[in-house]
């Protein structure tokens, strides 16, 4: 019986799409338990009404962002680098990264 060489037992490989890696687009810099409000600094542009994933360690839950507040004033938008309070019902920890979930 001949022997099979290594290559006629190679399954051959698909090409696949490239996965495209999600870049956080804020972090979480302080939770407020008392009151159920996170503090984020934003790298990008948010407004109200997006929704939002809080990922970490023991944090993993999405959120339609319903009120946003900078120096205890309404907004309508988070900018670049701007660090803003968001209710949450969910318990966040200092360090856990938002992500767009749209």
């Amino acid at each position: 019986m001949p022997k099979k060489s290594i290559k006629s037992l190679r399954k051959p490989v698909k090409k696949t799409k490239p996965i495209k890696k999600i870049k956080p687009i804020g972090k979480v810099t302080h939770y407020f338990g008392g009151i159920g409000v996170v503090i984020v600094k934003f790298n990008k542009i948010v407004k109200v009404g997006e929704t939002v994933k809080f990922k970490g360690a023991n944090t993993d839950f999405e959120e339609v962002i319903e009120t946003m507040q900078y120096n205890h004033k309404d907004i309508k938008s988070a900018k670049k680098n701007q660090e803003v309070g968001i209710k949450v019902a969910e318990k966040a920890r200092e360090g856990d990264e938002v992500y767009s979930a749209e």
